[in-house]
């Protein structure tokens, strides 16, 4: 099951472009809740803990414990929805939380990890890999920090699709079952290429 990372956060009551860039330079981070049947606000979050969680994690969609300071319900339960970064060093410049309640089914893309040794690969195969992350459907609680999908049986040509992987109890694919994650392809030697005799069509010219 996944792990409920614990986030602490300040209820921020105002907004705009200015005040995003004064969080930054203190280290702060802005962001965002909404859902869960709840009113919509700003956060403030300390910029290296936020790092440290991100760091700690295989992928950006987390299952956290929020404990909001100055929000009228203190403590949420919420996935780490959508994280922007500057394109330049990376940093983080704003999050976004989807509160959820652990009885409603929730939706959030989880890390697919490849697991085994192709057959086609010990035959001259290459093992390409077409997905990295595969949405699911579960309860908060029955969320994985992974899904381990077994490519051993893969022979050249062969593919391994979403519905093809084995899901925990209470897990299942978002998506369609026909989708590929991994494929073993069959290498093809190149044809070498035939030099062009002097006085044909194609031949370079002769200096003059």
């Amino acid at each position: 099951m996944a792990t409920i990372h614990t986030l602490g956060a300040k209820k921020r009551e105002f907004s705009g472009r200015g005040i995003a860039r004064r969080l930054r330079r203190a280290g702060r981070v802005p962001g965002v809740i909404y859902g869960a049947h709840q009113d919509n606000y700003g956060l403030d979050l300390d910029a290296r803990e936020l790092l440290r969680l991100l760091h700690s994690s295989a992928g950006e969609h987390l299952l956290v414990s929020l404990n909001i300071e100055g929000a009228r319900e203190q403590n949420k339960l919420a996935i780490l929805q959508d994280v922007q970064h500057n394109a330049l060093n990376g940093d983080v410049m704003h999050v976004d939380f989807h509160a959820v309640r652990e009885d409603e089914m929730i939706e959030i893309t989880v890390p697919v990890a490849l697991i085994g040794d192709p057959v086609g690969v010990s035959k001259g195969g290459l093992l390409d890999r077409h997905l990295h992350e595969v949405p699911v459907r579960c309860l908060p609680g029955q969320l994985p920090d992974v899904i381990e999908a077994d490519v051993s049986g893969l022979d050249l040509g062969q593919a391994l699709h979403v519905s093809d992987i084995r899901y925990p109890e209470g897990v299942e694919p978002a998506v369609g079952g026909d989708i590929i994650v991994a494929i073993v392809e069959e290498l093809r030697a190149e044809e070498p290429l035939e030099e062009a005799a002097p006085g044909v069509e194609g031949a370079s010219p002769a200096a003059t």
